[in-house]
């Protein structure tokens, strides 16, 4: 053996940095065998902050439950900030919009906040068109079923009474929508249309027609869409149940198949890869050479959504998608074929660690049914927030007989003013007859707060989940004689581990996360903001930092994730766990980026097999193709719906079986790289690893000399 060899064995063996900085290697110690059972706590600081943010947040909900009123979002308030239906209107639960097509440019939300235009509770809709013409004059008094806010009122005239807000000037035939009433503004639906309309500037009584037609055509037309779809959801629930319930067993039969035949799965899974990859490089380019001198296009339809694609630069794109993919794994079947074998055996230890724990395939119930619980309460908390001083309607009818200073002094406290549609209030005044709502200046920062809380407290009970099982993973790897020297109950004494030493570290690691995604929602605002902007340069900007934020989230969810094993291993905090996990990567970085990406592959393959099992099947139960089932099948408007919700459930199902398996492999794969640098294999060092590991890596564990 040369020096250089015989230096780095030395250093090796004592434990000094390696000079490639990549940390110091593991050393034998002949007391570890497993996860640690004498530790302290970790982290107690972020544990503490944790705590005061929680605490913090029960303050938020307190508020918001105490000042806030869902009832304010349900019920359409008019310019009075009375509730149409409620209280006083309880007769009257339809809101009717003076001149709602003024209000198109301010897109769907005018149907939940209103709009700059004056508002009335009606106990129905209009059911025909009426308007007073410009130039026609007008009568002495309104038709009392014009829907003016005071109809009883004789002392004025109709021409006053609309110059003040009091009546509308026209009403169109409407029908309720969310109790709101809803103009049919498409010409072929109102009688007499045309006789409304100015032919030369297109306007309606001054109002014009362009946005407002075609955004409320649009909106019917989502609501008959959306309709279809509920009814085709509730004449289906039970059969997408049925294949929810599949997409589980299915779950359970592939890791049990993968346990016994993982190899010949395996590889079959990459020969089938290669084959259909190969076979579309080909008809992509057969397809490209035949349309790349023509005009013709793809047409796709689903529901109201039309997409059109060019068939040259269709089939080039997907032909070089395709080339790549088939390249980038032909690489890696020729240069990396060792190393898939080892992905190969940790599957199948995985498949093994998961068989000897079978409480395992549970345990992410309750993750997700505590991440599901966050959800309720930040979605809770939101809209009692959002209705907070919703209840303090304004309008000017309020400040009759005020001067001018008192009517400033009161809507600067009570109400942001908006200034007055020239269209809509002629009567010079700068505060228009519309409902404006006071208190809620803080509550867009509560909001703010409410939601870093959602992230914060997701991602911790994500980081619970996955520190428990890698916990008991590694209680299983480390058991020299398996399963004879596994502990009792590996995953509640995990979770024991977890609870009592190490919440300050779950809630260090997914407070970092939550920061980034905040960061993230902050950008995705911004670029809508930008989105009528005509500024490139900032518009490149931004989307270069959503790139970035959206690569360093991934990263540090890696990083989290092995920091989360060495915790649950050695009981260390989070920054020292950290650095020690991303060390031992960086020492076999070729064999974590290929196994790594291998195993994510290969899993991910098998999730796709069993949701495009339960979605074929699904497909072809809902277009009547299965003859047998025939007399169950449903009539449907879209049966393309419950198809497309049994796909993202099986998927679902499949992702939360398979995220064990993920967790386990990790552990797994940790284990086993800290196991080549304690170990030799000698009697006194043995490997911990399975022998189909120690014959792939050419390595045994030597037996004692006789005596």
């Amino acid at each position: 053996m040369g020096k250089k060899a015989q230096n780095t064995e030395m250093e090796l063996r004592n434990g000094q940095p390696s000079a490639n900085g990549t940390g110091t290697p593991l050393t034998y110690d002949p007391t570890f065998n497993g996860p640690i059972k004498k530790r302290s706590c970790t982290d107690i600081i972020c544990c503490l902050l944790f705590v005061i943010f929680v605490a913090g947040l029960g303050v938020v909900a307190y508020f918001a439950y105490t000042y806030g009123n869902p009832r304010l979002l349900l019920y359409p308030q008019d310019s009075q900030g009375n509730l149409c239906g409620y209280g006083t209107k309880k007769d009257k639960p339809n809101l009717y919009f003076y001149d709602l097509l003024t209000c198109a440019k301010f897109g769907p939300g005018v149907f939940v906040d209103g709009c700059p235009t004056p508002q009335v509770c009606v106990s129905h809709c209009p059911n025909d068109t009426r308007a007073y013409r410009r130039g026609g004059g007008l009568p002495d008094q309104c038709d009392p079923d014009t829907f003016c806010s005071n109809p009883g009122d004789d002392t004025k005239t109709c021409k006053q009474k609309i110059d003040s807000d009091e009546c509308p000037a026209y009403v169109l035939k409407s029908e309720a929508v969310l109790h709101r009433c809803v103009p049919e503004v498409i010409s072929g639906k109102i009688p007499n249309f045309d006789s409304l309309v100015d032919k030369e500037d297109k306007k309606l009584n001054g109002t014009s027609l362009e946005a407002g037609e075609e955004f409320l055509r649009q909106f019917l037309k989502v609501k008959e869409y959306s309709d279809k779809v509920v009814q085709d959801l509730v004449a289906t629930w039970w059969m997408i149940l049925i294949c929810l319930v599949a997409a589980m067993v299915i779950s359970l039969l592939w890791i049990t198949l993968m346990r016994w035949i993982a190899a010949p799965m395996v590889w079959l899974t990459i020969i089938l890869f290669l084959g259909i990859f190969g076979f579309s490089c080909y008809y992509c380019v057969r397809g490209y050479l035949n349309t790349k001198d023509t005009e013709q296009s793809f047409n796709f339809h689903l529901a109201i959504i039309t997409l059109n694609f060019k068939q040259s630069s269709f089939w080039l794109t997907f032909g070089i998608i395709s080339a790549i993919l088939l390249l980038i794994v032909l690489l890696i079947l020729l240069f990396l074929r060792e190393r898939i074998c080892i992905a190969i055996a940790l599957i199948k230890e995985g498949s093994r660690a998961v068989g000897s724990m079978l409480f395992t395939l549970l345990w992410p119930v309750i993750p997700f049914i505590l991440q599901i619980g966050v959800i309720s309460l930040w979605a809770a908390i939101a809209v009692f927030l959002a209705s907070v001083g919703r209840g303090e309607g304004v309008s000017k009818n309020n400040f009759t007989g005020l001067t001018d200073e008192e009517i400033q002094r009161r809507t600067d406290s009570l109400f942001q003013k908006i200034p007055c549609d020239v269209n809509v209030n002629n009567s010079g005044s700068d505060i228009c007859g519309i409902i404006k709502y006071g208190g809620d200046e803080y509550t867009f920062y509560l909001q703010i707060y409410n939601l870093f809380m959602l992230f914060w407290l997701v991602n911790f009970f994500i980081a619970l989940g996955q520190m428990t099982l890698a916990g008991a993973f590694a209680s299983y790897y480390w058991a020299f004689t398996k399963p004879k020297d596994i502990p009792t109950f590996p995953l509640l004494s995990s979770f024991g581990r977890c609870i009592r030493y190490h919440l300050g570290t779950l809630a260090f690691g997914a407070l970092i996360i939550a920061i980034v995604q905040l960061i993230r929602v902050f950008l995705e605002y911004l670029d809508a903001k930008l989105k009528a902007a005509e500024n490139k340069v900032a518009k490149f900007f931004l989307k270069c930092l959503k790139c970035c934020f959206w690569c360093l989230e991934k990263f540090l969810r890696f990083i989290n994730k092995n920091a989360y094993i060495m915790v649950a291993v050695y009981g260390k905090n989070f920054c020292t766990s950290a650095k020690n996990a991303f060390f031992l990567i960086l020492r076999n970085a070729v064999r974590v980026v290929v196994i790594d990406k291998v195993t994510d592959f290969l899993l991910f393959i098998g999730k796709l097999v069993i949701v495009g099992a339960i979605t074929t099947a699904a497909y072809f139960f809902y277009d009547g193709r299965i003859p047998f089932l025939t007399e169950y099948q449903p009539n449907l408007n879209f049966y393309i719906i419950p198809v497309v919700v049994t796909a993202l459930g099986s998927y679902v199902i499949a992702a939360a079986f398979f995220s064990v398996y993920d967790m386990a492999v990790d552990t797994l794969f940790l284990c086993f790289l800290e196991d080549l640098e304690r170990h030799d294999g000698t009697p006194e060092k043995p490997y911990y690893m399975s022998k189909e590991l120690m014959k792939i890596l050419g390595k045994k564990n030597k037996t004692p000399k006789a005596e």
